[in-house]
């Protein structure tokens, strides 16, 4: 999804709830350039700084909350959620989130979001979470975004039980 963005490889990436993941090495060896790096565990990003080495030099490392962080104005030209969204389950939460994409996103800028699916488990780690289908995701959204892409993927746990997800692109109008 982020290749077919069309996002330019010196376009500024933010990835959401990073945590330990190997994207930010994906995109690095893709040779991205300006990639912001944002998850509310120090842990976790410490634990990518030290698998990726000399190489998170050009990466900017954000510990912070997405619903409070001060992110500044339509700075990004993609916003990649790995699946935080779906943990905010009050109104008041996701609204703040919203509000901060809202701001921090360009116009015409690319929204990949990935959360759990309408048919998805009810809890994640213990926390309760919010299922989406693509028109029910579009809708929190609101008419800012524009529908471009959806994956349905099943991810299957190391414990052998079955998680769907969609995968939705939008375009920021």
């Amino acid at each position: 999804m982020i290749h077919r963005s069309g996002v330019e490889k010196s376009g500024r990436i933010i990835d959401v709830g990073s945590g330990s993941t190997v994207l930010i090495d994906f995109l690095l060896s893709e040779g991205y350039q300006r990639i912001t790096a944002l998850d509310i565990s120090e842990a976790a990003l410490t634990a990518t700084r030290q698998r990726l080495g000399a190489q998170t030099t050009t990466v900017e490392w954000l510990t912070a909350d997405i619903r409070t962080v001060p992110l500044p104005a339509q700075f990004y030209d993609l916003w990649h959620d790995r699946a935080v969204f779906h943990f905010l389950t009050d109104p008041a939460d996701r609204n703040a989130y919203l509000n901060t994409l809202r701001n921090a996103l360009k116009p015409d800028g690319q929204l990949i979001m990935a959360t759990f699916a309408d048919d998805g488990p009810e809890q994640c780690s213990n926390l309760d979470v919010m299922r989406y289908s693509p028109e029910a995701l579009t809708a929190v959204l609101g008419d800012g975004f524009k529908l471009i892409e959806i994956i349905r993927h099943t991810h299957t746990t190391p414990w052998e039980s079955e998680q769907k997800f969609i995968h939705c692109r939008y375009q920021r109008l």
